[in-house]
């Protein structure tokens, strides 16, 4: 049987583990809701900042607490936490569910309410439902739910408390450290219908912001990396050196003389050859060594009678 809850009535649980799911009707003008839950321990604040489960951190470190994807069903959108109570450490008191939305106040959203399941069943039912209505129209953050200890079981309070400082002034009542950057902006990250967490801001909150701004610091390295450009100087433009001239054709080679022939030694030669030694040569010629010379052309004849004295060593007797 489903509870329908009035505020600050609360229900019994039976179930180990829940499924405490937002539904909301979107359109236009309506902001996009985020669900987050806080692990309080007995004082009432969190243990840690990992005790905060949101869109930047979607899962406890036990995996204990979760934050599931958001859907769209029949009823319009939905935005689900989902926790192993009877798992959760001692030391965990209470686990607050809230909401807080995206760009605009709480009166804006149409039909919020929080649909409380048992996560061991496949019943289609809640266990319990509670109508969130804000009190002032103000609130951007509201606590739906408390599910907290009672005895050796688990209950569930509906709560609707709201806060108009957003999920940061939400953070910061039960003890989170909230990055002084981050709160600067005075943003909250959100989730769209698809379950992508947008981008106009994130909570810094210890391993909080150090998951959600993972993300967030690459893109910032990516914009803060230098972008090589183009030289600012004028490119040089390579001059084409001028066309080389042809070279001339080459002129052909003067066949050389040919030698002059040797002298044929013995026989009368030409005027310009060399002397025949031992035989009378010509006017123009070299003289033969050794013998006698032809005389010139208007000389006498030679005598008939003359002989050639005798050549080499002479031996004459005594």
């Amino acid at each position: 049987m489903t509870h329908a809850m009035l505020k600050g009535s609360n229900v019994p649980l039976d179930a180990a583990a829940v499924r405490a799911v937002l539904c909301w009707t979107p359109g236009p003008g309506v902001p996009d809701v985020d669900a987050s839950a806080l692990l309080l321990g007995g004082d009432g604040r969190v243990r840690s900042d990992e005790d905060f489960v949101f869109y930047n951190q979607p899962r406890h470190p036990s995996g204990l607490v979760r934050r599931l994807s958001k859907k769209r069903v029949p009823e319009g959108l939905t935005d689900t936490v989902e926790a192993d109570l009877a798992a959760l450490d001692a030391s965990v008191d209470q686990v607050v569910v809230a909401a807080s939305s995206d760009g605009d106040t709480f009166d804006r959203v149409r039909d919020l309410r929080i649909l409380l399941y048992d996560a061991g069943s496949s019943a289609a039912e809640p266990l319990a439902v509670f109508e969130v209505k804000p009190e002032t129209g103000e609130e951007t953050a509201i606590i739906c739910g408390e599910l907290y200890r009672r005895g050796e079981g688990w209950k569930f309070r509906a709560v609707g408390q709201g806060y108009p400082t957003g999920l940061i002034g939400l953070a910061t009542a039960f003890g989170i450290s909230v990055d002084e950057a981050e709160e600067a902006n005075g943003t909250d990250g959100t989730d769209g219908p698809d379950g992508a967490s947008s981008t106009n801001g994130a909570i810094g909150t210890g391993q909080a912001a150090r998951a959600g701004g993972d993300a967030a610091a690459g893109d910032a390295d990516r914009q803060a990396a230098p972008v090589v450009t183009a030289s600012a100087e004028a490119p040089t433009t390579a001059v084409p050196a001028p066309p080389t001239a042809p070279p001339a054709p080459a002129t052909p080679p003067v066949p050389a003389a040919p030698p002059a022939p040797a002298p044929a030694y013995g026989y009368p030669q030409g005027g310009a050859a060399q002397p025949a030694y031992g035989y009378p040569q010509p006017a123009s010629a070299q003289p033969a060594y050794g013998y006698p010379q032809p005389a010139a052309a208007a000389a006498p004849a030679p005598d008939p009678n003359f002989r050639l004295p005798p050549m080499g060593p002479q031996f004459v007797r005594r």
